[in-house]
């Protein structure tokens, strides 16, 4: 996005993404794009490329509660929304912003490369890389994920939660094709999601205690099954909704926590996505929290540039860190009070009544919808849907 708004951009990555075919069997790693992160991937200049290849559209969320039999039903049309959101891998969207960055003239992908150190000094920016080169810019963005060296050498501290819980993940076939249903079922353990893909197969992360996973991963494809299927079986409606499971690919796991940085912005750097904060995934809202971090600093920037400020302004820079952190701290929390109010059984009262209010609201459901899908009056106005261009004039 940046440099499609004329700025120029230096990419140091460590390796080139893999190339993407939709004859491989579809990858471990998926997202649940929200239609708010659909309109930053289309001012990327790439959502096309996704949507050409491989992708599947969600209209209807169900959340189950596994012991009140509470249900929440969330259906695309009801909010006036083509989709709730797109069941997209990782991949895929890995390669598409990789295809589109060759193709822009002001963006050098310095690659491979890795950073050796960082030093920042008198309104620059200057990074050492690991082959000695050294590249200065007004601005550094640390986009480097959860272990973020950028972070650490801004000197910015997180608070950080460990659940005792891993995510596994895996695709599976079942003899009732999944049309675009996101299915979740709190349970004691972690909740089970099923999202669905394009030929019909479901990808499922199943969040089960750490005591758990290794038995999990080691069974053989037969005895997993038997295992998810008896889970499935706890909620009254999966059968009918799924059937019987009936094949599974590959199976990973991946440790869940919480973690919030004290701060986004520090003199000429800012850190976007995992790099500033990594969620809980029961609500897919990982990645998406790091698209509208995008999609906000680019904002930032244009609005120095139309005003004849410094690319670095430290007003805006600290108001970019302070708006984005306000949110994203409003969505992490709220994902980590729903985690412990469905993991705590003394609750079961207070969680019933809460689902059920919401269950019998329309503007609960609606405002609900509405911050997920990216699309709420806080959020990005490249997020709601206003074109680059626009916002460049």
């Amino acid at each position: 996005m940046l440099a499609r708004a004329g700025f120029s951009v230096q990419v140091i990555e460590s390796k080139q993404a893999q190339q993407f075919s939709t004859d491989e069997p579809v990858g471990l790693r998926v997202s649940a794009l929200s239609p708010g992160s659909q309109n930053v991937l289309t001012a990327a200049g790439v959502w096309q490329r996704i949507a050409d290849q491989r992708h599947s559209a969600y209209r209807r969320m169900r959340v189950e509660d596994g012991d009140e039999k509470t249900v929440l039903d969330f259906n695309a049309g009801e909010f006036a929304l083509e989709r709730l959101g797109s069941i997209v891998e990782n991949d895929l969207v890995q390669y598409a912003l990789w295809q589109q960055m060759q193709n822009l003239a002001s963006v050098e992908l310095v690659c491979p490369a890795s950073v050796r150190q960082i030093h920042i000094e008198a309104g620059t920016a200057q990074v050492t890389l690991d082959d000695g080169r050294s590249l200065s810019a007004a601005l550094l963005v640390g986009a480097d994920g959860a272990t973020s060296a950028v972070r650490k050498a801004m000197g910015v501290d997180q608070q950080v939660w460990t659940y005792g819980q891993q995510g596994i993940v895996c695709v599976v076939k079942s003899s009732i094709a999944n049309t675009g249903l996101a299915w979740q079922r709190f349970m004691p353990g972690g909740p089970l999601a099923f999202l669905p893909l394009a030929d019909g197969s479901s990808s499922i992360v199943w969040t089960r205690p750490d005591i758990e996973v290794n038995e999990l991963l080691t069974l053989d494809d037969a005895a997993f099954l038997a295992r998810l299927q008896s889970a499935m079986a706890e909620s009254a409606g999966a059968e009918s909704l799924f059937g019987k499971l009936q094949s599974c690919g590959p199976r990973a796991a991946f440790p869940l926590r919480m973690a919030l940085s004290d701060s986004y912005a520090t003199q000429c750097a800012v850190l976007i996505g995992d790099a500033a904060h990594v969620v809980h995934p029961l609500a897919g809202q990982g990645v998406n929290l790091g698209f509208l971090d995008a999609a906000a600093l680019v904002e930032t920037l244009l609005g120095n540039r139309k005003q004849g400020n410094r690319l670095n302004d430290e007003r805006s820079l600290q108001a970019y860190s302070r708006a984005r952190r306000s949110e994203t701290e409003l969505m992490a929390r709220g994902i980590h009070g729903i985690r412990s109010l469905f993991a705590i059984q003394p609750l079961s009262p207070l969680r019933r009544l809460g689902l059920g209010l919401l269950a019998r609201s329309w503007h609960g459901k609606e405002a609900f919808i509405r911050r997920a899908a990216g699309l709420n009056s806080n959020a990005p106005a490249i997020a709601r849907g206003v074109e680059l261009g626009q916002l460049m004039r």
